[in-house]
């Protein structure tokens, strides 16, 4: 276990990308289950929606990257 937590807390963007990925997809396959897409179709929408989840983290991860600017005085 401690492993697992030094590697979540050397690796916090890949870690949220796994866990919003795993959530968006399970969203995505509850909510598609009956619309009757093929498994190619159902393929690329899940690649797609993993893809749009690590994106969503590295926009979000710009705001811990820019050094915070010195408030006047």
């Amino acid at each position: 276990m401690d492993k697992i937590l030094a590697w979540v807390q050397r690796h916090p963007q890949l870690t949220a990308w796994g866990v919003l990925a795993s959530g968006m997809v399970v969203i995505l396959l509850w909510s598609a289950r009956n619309v009757g897409l093929q498994t190619a179709q159902m393929l690329a929408l899940v690649i797609a929606t993993v893809l749009l989840a690590g994106l969503c983290v590295w926009i979000i991860g710009w705001e811990d990257q820019e050094p915070e600017e010195a408030e006047p005085k």
